[in-house]
C-alpha cells in the first residue's frame, strides 16, 4: 500500500514538473527581457512611423468624408441611384467617423495641421517635427481624395452629364466651398470660430484637471465634437477646420480635370478661408484656453518667472503623459 502511494505522489510531482516546464515553454518570453527593437526592420520603423501614422489618419478621414459627400450628392442624380442615398446629417456622420476610425487606427496625438501647430506653439511640441508631420497629413488628404475619386469615377461622369467634365459641382464634394451668399469676411468667420471650438474641446479633453475621457475613448469625444460642428456651424462653408483635409483633396481635383477653377473660386478663397482661417482659429482657441483654464507645466503660459526658478518652484503637470489618440485628425 505504502509502495502504491509513493509510486502514485512520484508521479504527480513529474507530472506536474512537466505541466509547469511546459507553461514556461508556452510563454518564452515572459522572462526574456523587452525591447523596442528586436530586429532591424524596427529600427528603420521606428524613424517614420509616427509621420506614416499622421499620413494614415488624415487618409481615413478623407476617405470616409469625401465618400460620405460623394454618396449623398451623387445619389441625387437617378442615373447614378434610384433613389438619394443620404442627407446632409449622414454626411455629418460620415465626417465624424472618418476622425473616430482615422485616430484609433493612427494611435497618435497629431494628424490636423492647426492642431500640430498650436501644440508647438502654446506646449512645447517640436518644431522639427511640423513640417515632416504637416507634409504626411497633406500627402494623407491627396491619397485619401484619391480613392474615393476612383471609386466614383464613373458616378462623376454621370452626375456632370459626359466623360471627362469636371466643375465645380462636383470640385465640391472633395474641397470645400462657400455657398453664394456668404462674404469673405463671413467665410472667414465661419472657419474661425469652428477652428477654436474644435480646439478648445481637444486641450480640455487632455487635461487633467478638466474631465478627460476614460483611456481610449478619445476618438469617440472627438467623433461627438465632429458631429456637433458639422450640424451646427458646417452649413455655409463645409467645416473645412483642417487644412490638410481641404487643400490635400483640393490638389488632386486639380490634378485630375478641375483645372486652376479650384483655386481661383472667389478670389484664391483656398488660402484664406480653409487654410488661414483654421490656423488662426486653433491659436486663439487653444490660446483662450491655455491662458485662462490650464493650470499645467506644459504651457508657455505657466513656465515660472525668475522668483519662482530661483525657489525651485513650478505649476503641476497635468498633461498627460501619453496624449490621447485623436488630438489632429480633424
Amino acid at each position: 500500500m505504502s509502495e502504491t502511494l509513493s509510486s502514485s505522489n512520484s508521479w504527480d510531482r513529474k507530472h506536474k514538473a512537466a505541466a509547469q516546464t511546459k507553461q514556461v515553454e508556452s510563454r518564452p518570453f515572459e522572462y526574456d527581457h523587452i525591447t523596442q527593437f528586436p530586429n532591424t526592420w524596427s529600427r528603420y520603423r521606428a524613424k517614420f512611423r509616427e509621420p506614416v501614422a499622421e499620413f494614415l489618419g488624415t487618409c481615413i478621414l478623407v476617405i470616409f468624408g469625401t465618400g460620405v459627400n460623394c454618396q449623398v450628392v451623387l445619389s441625387t442624380n437617378t442615373g447614378v441611384a434610384s433613389s438619394p442615398k443620404g442627407s446632409y446629417l449622414s454626411a455629418s456622420f460620415g465626417w465624424a467617423v472618418g476622425i473616430a476610425i482615422g485616430v484609433w487606427v493612427s494611435g497618435v496625438p497629431q494628424q490636423v495641421h492647426q492642431v500640430t501647430l498650436s501644440l508647438a506653439v502654446y506646449r512645447g511640441f517640436p518644431w522639427r517635427k511640423v513640417p515632416i508631420y504637416m507634409a504626411a497629413q497633406l500627402f494623407g488628404g491627396i491619397m485619401g481624395a484619391a480613392f474615393v475619386y476612383w471609386q466614383y469615377f464613373h458616378a462623376i461622369n454621370i452626375y456632370e452629364g459626359g466623360n471627362g467634365v469636371r466643375t465645380l459641382n462636383t470640385a465640391g464634394l472633395f474641397a470645400t466651398y462657400a455657398l453664394d451668399y456668404m462674404t469673405a469676411v463671413s467665410c472667414f468667420f465661419s472657419e474661425f470660430f469652428a477652428t477654436a471650438i474644435l480646439l478648445i474641446a481637444i486641450f480640455a479633453m487632455n487635461d487633467k484637471r478638466n474631465i478627460p475621457p476614460p483611456n481610449g475613448l478619445g476618438p469617440l469625444l472627438l467623433f461627438i465634437v465632429l458631429l456637433g460642428i458639422a450640424a451646427a456651424l458646417g452649413m455655409q462653408t463645409s467645416f473645412a477646420i483642417n487644412p490638410a483635409r481641404d487643400f490635400g483633396p483640393r490638389l488632386l481635383t486639380s490634378m485630375v480635370g478641375y483645372g486652376k477653377a479650384v483655386y481661383v473660386y472667389r478670389n484664391q478663397y483656398w488660402i484664406w478661408c480653409p487654410i488661414m482661417a483654421p490656423f488662426l482659429g486653433a491659436l486663439a482657441g487653444a490660446g483662450f484656453y491655455d491662458l485662462f483654464l490650464f493650470t499645467g507645466d506644459e504651457s508657455i503660459f505657466n513656465k515660472p518667472n525668475a522668483a519662482a526658478r530661483r525657489d525651485h518652484m513650478h505649476a503641476p503637470h497635468e498633461q498627460p503623459d501619453n496624449i490621447p489618440s485623436g488630438i489632429d485628425v480633424v
